[in-house]
């Protein structure tokens, strides 16, 4: 309808304006700041998976498509616990068993001992032709050698090629080798850093261009910097992870909590804006999800987790991280992606959220302020001036019982348009969708609904119903 705004399903906001929360929003297209690059968005599996060639190869076309949604130019990230228990050997060739593999993430269990084929780097090369992205690699230093680390990385590299190669990270969460049996109790980051610089030699006396990255940890911000200093002129940027939720049997790690801001990634962009200022060291968030050891059912396979991935994708950009890996895998409960090559993919609820950050991105930060929100304290608002020279303003609306009305001002477009991130329910696990659609079992999506905004003297009103998110466009 013309004038108005459509919102499918409910209809909430708009047959009860009244009782929507007045919020203000604040556009200055002049006041720029961090940029969003095209490599901003990551997935990350376990490096068991590579021990089923045919899981990242060209020919597992629908995953090449769920990819290739998401960007053209992705990053993949290889790593995880079973990076510690996974051994290249380049005469070996896979199992018909290892050819049904889908590793899922690792639950907090000592993984199985696996193995890495050239057949599998030679499809990998063929999987990232394919969709377009690069590649974070991970090599074995909790139970590997030097030796066998540069064999691994020289084929890699050799087969990948540079320019597909973001980086190579030595070992995953070295900050709890000491607590999963990988390093004695007394294993401390001088201890890491000593074995690090063994293995990097390794590999650069074989591969002399070799990048890295590091330390890769759980999440102790206080190993960043230290590292940093240490190494800032041997790797390309320095990366951590970060989990909002753990573990899952606790009661407590809820879709509320979800919601709320999280004092351990405060923590953790205060760290690495210190190591980029007293550095110049860029940071990459290379694993990441709602909550740890696979996820929480009820909480990490809801639209809720949707919500929570696209405002903390944009949170990163806006504090100057260069990207985001998700975590996933098989059948994880938290995995982006979920499923099986022979019984097919499919777009899980958190999918969904990095489908909307990619339909604002690449482009440029720009000034997006609140006001008003005492009452819906839960609101966050982005703005990006795009590549395409098109502003977004990305909002997610993570109050559970409250609808917001949102007046944007200070756009400089003639008219604008919304795409509308929702579900029924804030806990649903089916019925999500993206500008009315749902993305395909083929992995592709195609907006059906885009909601004219309306507007009076420049003033663009959106109404946001509670637990839903909005992406509007301004032309």
């Amino acid at each position: 309808a013309s004038g108005s705004l459509l919102l499918s399903r409910s209809g909430i906001a708009e047959m009860m304006p009244n009782s929507a929360v007045p919020v203000d929003l604040a556009i200055d297209t002049s006041a720029y700041g961090n940029t969003i690059k095209p490599d901003f968005t990551g997935l990350s599996y376990e490096q068991a998976q590579l021990a089923n060639p045919s899981f990242f190869s060209g020919t597992n076309t629908q995953l090449v498509e769920f990819l290739k949604t998401l960007g053209g130019q992705g990053v993949l990230r290889i790593g995880g616990d079973t990076s510690e228990y996974t051994f290249w050997n380049r005469h070996a060739k896979a199992t018909k068993a290892d050819l049904k593999k889908a590793a899922g993430p690792n639950k907090g269990t000592t993984p199985q001992r696996m193995t890495i084929t050239p057949e599998a780097i030679r499809n990998l090369k063929d999987f990232l032709d394919r969709t377009g992205w690069s590649v974070i690699y991970g090599l074995n230093l909790g139970k590997g050698t030097p030796e066998n680390a540069a064999a691994e990385a020289e084929f890699v590299m050799k087969t990948v090629g540079r320019e597909k190669l973001v980086a190579f990270q030595i070992g995953n969460e070295p900050d709890l080798f000491n607590r999963n049996g990988l390093r004695p109790k007394t294993w401390t980051e001088e201890d890491y850093m000593r074995q690090w610089e063994q293995f990097f030699k390794a590999v650069r006396a074989r591969v002399p261009n070799a990048p890295f990255a590091g330390p890769d940890t759980a999440g102790i911000a206080s190993w960043l910097m230290p590292f940093a200093q240490k190494f800032k002129k041997d790797v390309e940027f320095v990366s951590s992870h970060y989990y909002a939720e753990g573990p899952p049997t606790n009661p407590a790690m809820t879709i509320e909590r979800l919601m709320k801001p999280n004092p351990h990634l405060e923590k953790e962009i205060a760290a690495a804006k210190q190591v980029r200022e007293e550095t110049g060291l860029r940071f990459r968030l290379t694993e990441t999800n709602s909550c740890y050891d696979g996820g929480k059912r009820g909480v990490s396979n809801t639209f809720a987790s949707a919500l929570w991935a696209g405002d903390l994708m944009f949170q990163e950009a806006k504090t100057g991280s260069i990207g985001i890996n998700f975590h996933g895998g098989g059948y994880g409960w938290y995995t982006p992606i979920a499923g099986t090559q022979e019984a097919g993919f499919l777009a899980r609820p958190e999918y969904y959220g990095l489908l909307m950050f990619a339909q604002a991105g690449p482009g440029r930060l720009v000034s997006a302020k609140l006001s008003g929100t005492e009452q819906a304290p839960l609101l966050t608002a982005y703005a990006l001036r795009g590549d395409d020279g098109h502003l977004y303003v990305a909002l997610f609306n993570k109050n559970l019982d409250k609808d917001v009305k949102v007046s944007i001002s200070g756009s400089d477009g003639l008219s604008a348009r919304a795409l509308r991130l929702e579900a029924p329910y804030a806990n649903d696990r089916n019925d999500v969708t993206f500008g009315g659609c749902p993305v395909g079992v083929d992995g592709r999506w195609f907006p059906l609904v885009e909601e004219h905004v309306p507007s009076k003297n420049g003033l663009y009103t959106v109404h946001m119903k509670k637990a839903s998110g909005a992406l509007v466009k301004f032309s």
